[in-house]
């Protein structure tokens, strides 16, 4: 059923994209002539701290992360075909608490979008994401088990209109399939099941914006809503600043703000704060 939906959903694409083609009179190769712009940056922080004799006390810390974003982007005269990819993994020891995970994100993003006119264009999307290794969640009396690769995994497709009303910020609105996978550690998730498909509607929103030579500000705004639940929304929030110190050292303060009532009935906060070299690979 769930294969079906899909097939269905990008025939239904396809068949819009071609139409909308032959009544502008393109060729249905037209983006033949098209240009790619391709770009990859790695980072890699850390921190270190170590304590001995130290009167004030402390603990002794260690703590890194790795980050990969990419973006490829094609573009013609009506087509706009756009592909970004993040992953970022850490972890950090404090004292005798052991090595723990302190980030772990997988994405995936596929936007294609057809120009039409010069504010609303329809589009058609595809975002994928994960984790890549196992959660845990640490009391005091024991350890266990929370989440994993695929544990959940989300699979949402989207279609509707897209504007881009000034340069770095896009904002889309569309009817969106959205899918939850688990397998064993996030049933509570699913009351249980191991996929659970939802029709709704979803908005994404995306700002870069330089406010200095030096200074980035990144935001992504992703809400999604059941189209029986329009009470009942899912937020995710991020925001990045970042400040270029030298060719390759950079400070990144990162906020994000998550909620999902399936997952939890309170909003739920990440704020990390990193000083750590990149470079761009591409």
């Amino acid at each position: 059923m769930v294969i079906r939906v899909i097939v269905i959903f990008f025939s239904i694409i396809t068949a819009t994209t071609f139409l909308n083609a032959v009544g502008n009179g393109e060729a249905p190769d037209s983006t033949a002539n098209g240009d790619w712009d391709s770009e990859v940056i790695g980072g890699f922080t850390l921190t270190q701290a170590h304590f001995d004799n130290w009167e004030q006390g402390g603990e002794n810390t260690l703590a890194w992360q790795v980050n990969f974003d990419s973006e490829f982007i094609y573009r013609s005269v009506r087509h706009k075909w756009s592909n970004t990819g993040m992953f970022k993994y850490g972890q950090a020891r404090l004292g005798e608490l052991g090595t723990r995970k302190s980030a772990d994100e997988i994405r995936i993003e596929s936007v294609y979008q057809y120009t039409i006119g010069a504010h609303v264009n329809p589009f058609s999307s595809a975002t994928f994401q994960t984790q890549s290794a196992r959660g845990y969640r640490y009391t005091p009396d024991t350890t266990y088990a929370v989440s994993d690769f695929m544990d959940p995994g989300y699979i949402t497709l989207s279609a509707g209109a897209g504007s881009n009303p000034f340069e770095g910020f896009n904002t889309r609105l569309g009817a969106a399939f959205k899918m939850t996978i688990v397998n064993q550690y996030a049933r509570h998730i699913t009351d249980g099941e191991r996929i659970v498909t939802e029709f709704g509607i979803t908005s994404v929103s995306n700002l870069r914006h330089r406010l200095t030579e030096n200074l980035r500000l990144t935001s992504r705004l992703e809400l999604f809503s059941k189209l029986n639940r329009f009470d009942d929304i899912d937020v995710r929030w991020e925001m990045i600043i970042s400040a270029k110190v030298t060719a390759h050292i950079d400070v990144r303060l990162s906020t994000e703000l998550f909620y999902d009532k399936s997952v939890s009935s309170k909003r739920q906060l990440k704020q990390m704060l990193a000083v750590g070299f990149s470079y761009t690979l591409l």
